[in-house]
C-alpha cells in the first residue's frame, strides 16, 4: 500500500484524469496488473468498496497463474475468497 504523500507527489493532474484518490490508485494498479484497462471502473469500485487485504489476495493468485484472461480469474478467485470470509464471520458470531 502507498501512503497519500507518495501517490501525490507522483499525481500529475493533466494525464492522470482518473486519480485524485489513494482508491482509485489502487483500482488502476489492478487493471494494470491484469491487463483489464477496459474494465478499470469496476477495479477502482472493487478498491473502494472491498477490503484491500482480500483484493491483494485475489491479485496475487492471478497474477501467479499462466491463465490467459487473468481478470475472470482475479474475479473468480475474488468471489471465493469474500464467500469463505462471510462464512468465517457467521460461524464465530454463532
Amino acid at each position: 500500500m502507498q501512503s497519500i504523500k507518495s501517490v501525490l507527489t507522483k499525481f500529475n493532474p493533466t494525464t492522470d484524469k482518473y486519480v485524485s484518490r489513494e482508491f482509485q490508485t489502487f483500482g488502476l494498479h489492478l487493471a494494470e496488473s491484469l491487463n483489464d484497462y477496459k474494465h478499470r471502473s469496476l477495479y477502482i469500485k472493487l478498491a473502494k468498496t472491498v477490503h484491500r487485504s482480500i483484493l491483494e489476495q485475489a491479485l496475487s493468485f492471478a497474477i501467479d497463474s499462466n491463465a490467459a484472461n487473468k481478470g475472470a480469474l482475479f474475479m473468480w478467485k475474488l468471489k471465493e475468497l469474500k464467500s469463505q470470509n462471510s462464512k468465517v464471520k457467521s460461524t464465530s458470531q454463532e
